[in-house]
């Protein structure tokens, strides 16, 4: 198709893509309102060997694993509740709750998401206090040079909204309205792809040059122009 068939169509059609994008935006944005918002809370954990040594560098990398799975336990999960005084059980605390590995930079990254974003705050500081104070414990009983240190990065301080985010969500319904609404211009053409509009479109469907066409003519103005001369003539028969 040429250009100008394309600014035909979107001069004809183009509101259908305007409306699609802008009741799907307006939906997108009203549905996040509606929804309940949840808070992320995140809290970084250093875990570091003794020693700069390379096999136990290895070894603490490996046991990074090890770490994940112990923080997302019952037996955890269970100590966060107690400590923090949560009014929650460990399925509830363990579905809001992640422990990510980061073995490149020696870290665990706990994440917590909660409606209650002070809720989610207690949950990833207290867990990883809990973390860090068994490890110290279980160092005791280490010599120094074996030794395993876990240490908070850095204290939670907020907890960001995480969703729903409704100007994004009516961004991205924007784009999906306006491309439902492209669909649906598509297929109204294909639907009418036969009808034969313009010399151009007769010309490009039978691949013939058009050399003149009738115009419309208005029937009923037609009829009436009949009748009228009818009359007339009449009138003049009539007065011989």
């Amino acid at each position: 198709m040429e250009i100008k068939a394309y600014l035909r169509i979107l001069r004809r059609r183009g509101w259908i893509i305007l409306l699609a994008a802008l009741i799907a935006s307006a939906a997108a944005f009203g549905f996040s309102r509606l929804q309940e918002p949840i808070y992320r809370a995140r809290i970084l954990v250093s875990i570091l060997p003794a020693r700069a040594d390379w096999g136990l560098s290895n070894s603490t990398k490996d046991l990074l694993r090890n770490f994940q799975t112990n923080l997302l336990t019952h037996r955890m999960a269970q100590k966060v509740i107690d400590r923090a005084q949560l009014d929650m059980n460990t399925y509830e605390l363990l579905s809001e709750v992640e422990a990510n590995p980061e073995p490149d930079r020696f870290i665990i990254e706990i994440i917590a998401k909660d409606p209650d974003p002070q809720t989610a705050i207690d949950i990833v500081q207290t867990m990883a206090q809990i973390f860090a104070d068994e490890r110290e414990v279980w160092n005791q009983d280490q010599d120094k040079r074996d030794r395993i240190d876990v240490t908070i990065v850095d204290n939670v301080r907020d907890a960001p909204r995480w969703k729903p985010n409704p100007p994004m969500n009516a961004l991205a319904g924007l784009i999906l309205g306006a491309l439902l609404g492209g669909i649906l211009v598509f297929v109204l053409e294909w639907l009418e792809s036969g009808i034969l509009r313009t010399a151009e479109d007769t010309e490009r469907s039978l691949g013939l040059t058009v050399l003149g066409a009738i115009p419309a003519t208005d029937t009923h103005a037609d009829a009436s122009r009949k009748q009228a001369n009818a009359g007339g003539n009449s009138g003049r028969v009539s007065k011989r």
